[in-house]
């Protein structure tokens, strides 16, 4: 009995301590180390920035033997920043080029690269009549000359199958693809006139691969063991983690607020991947809410209680969770994800250690906010029991 008083009192203070030194973080990030070039090797809009995963990762603590869990790892941030760390993690993400960028990010720099990319551009150059394939519209966003480009860069970067080059390359192919593109940019998806050659293309793609090399070269940290698994988190099996998790920090997807599979969709069909597959399965999509049969707020309650599902079983007991997320508005009625995401961490044994809310820059153009009108989001620590 008096040891498990003792024990009790320990955690209580414990606790208390790391309430505190999350208390005292400025969450509003106002000064902070500028972003590194590896943040932006490929736009990603609605991305974390780099210090909430960091401000997690120096509060709390990791049991040995474990890793930290991204289960919506995006563009990689997570992993990123728990890699300067010397920390394992493991990220998850429906996304393919989600998955592709956050490979190159954390893997070594490929050897030989910069030889490759020249020689993918001078190949590429001159194919006149490359390979096509069927891609819905493409006329509408992408003027023929440039199709003909893109088309003779991935009909070379084939060659290098199996290469660790291989990957580097089609993000730095697929890090131009907007900006060649009619589409207006990579948060407004709006067709218009621009001036852009065929010829543009290759220097493009050439500079982007310089990009990737000087910035993954740049890296003076450890590369730690990190993994990607290309998944939709709702249906994962655990088993596929394959090792215990001290600690979840994430930004899942909410309703209506951004839409991935849209932004980056000319970009899987180019790569080989299917958007409307990815579309389907991706959580929050404003698609689904304005259907027949659409979406309503139970189906993110539904969706929240398989990730807590998901982290319940991998996540070690005492073990950490750290969500962001901001509020949704749907058919002009505001919806607290927070209050969701709390009250199924609770209903899977979970408390509540810290919340606060948090401003969103105003220059930060990754929402729409004519529909979602998103200012804040909120920062929540639960720790399971």
């Amino acid at each position: 009995m008096i040891t498990s008083t003792l024990n009790r009192s320990t955690c209580h203070s414990s606790i208390q301590t790391i309430r505190r030194r999350l208390e005292a973080i400025d969450w509003s990030f106002r000064i902070r180390r500028k972003g590194d070039d590896l943040e932006s090797i490929h736009p990603y809009p609605a991305k974390f920035i780099g210090s909430i995963p960091r401000a997690f990762l120096t509060v709390l603590p990791l049991p040995p033997g474990t890793v930290v869990l991204d289960p919506f790892c995006g563009s990689g941030t997570t992993l990123i920043e728990s890699q300067r760390l010397g920390i394992s993690s493991v990220g998850i993400d429906l996304n393919p080029i989600a998955c592709l960028i956050s490979r190159v990010k954390t893997a070594p720099t490929p050897s030989g690269f910069q030889r490759a990319a020249i020689e993918v551009a001078t190949s590429a150059r001159i194919i006149r009549d490359p390979e096509r394939w069927a891609i819905p519209n493409v006329d509408h966003w992408f003027k023929p000359e440039i199709q003909d480009a893109i088309a003779a860069l991935i009909g070379v970067i084939r060659g290098y199958a199996g290469e660790e080059s291989e990957n580097a390359l089609r993000s730095a192919l697929s890090s131009i693809l907007v900006r060649v593109s009619n589409q207006e940019s990579d948060t407004r998806y709006a067709a218009i006139q621009k001036n852009i050659s065929r010829s543009d293309v290759f220097e493009l793609f050439l500079m982007a691969c310089g990009k990737v090399i000087r910035t993954l070269t740049a890296r003076d940290w450890k590369l730690v063991a990190t993994r990607v698994i290309e998944e939709d988190t709702l249906a994962l099996d655990p088993r596929l983690i394959g090792t215990p998790v001290g600690l979840v920090i994430t930004s899942p997807p909410y309703p209506n607020a951004y839409e991935y599979w849209l932004y980056h969709k000319y970009r899987m069909w180019w790569l080989g991947f299917d958007p409307l597959a990815v579309k389907a399965r991706e959580i929050g999509a404003r698609a689904h809410f304005f259907k027949r049969d659409n979406h309503t707020t139970q189906n993110f309650w539904d969706q929240m209680h398989k990730v807590f599902n998901l982290i319940d079983s991998v996540l070690v007991k005492s073990g950490f969770v750290c969500f962001v997320i901001g509020r949704s508005k749907i058919h002009g009625q505001l919806v607290d994800n927070a209050e969701v995401l709390e009250k199924t961490a609770n209903a899977h044994g979970m408390n509540v250690v810290f919340r606060i809310e948090r401003p969103i820059a105003s220059s930060r153009k990754s929402f729409n906010l004519a529909h979602a009108n998103i200012k804040t989001e909120t920062v929540l620590v639960f720790q399971k029991i």
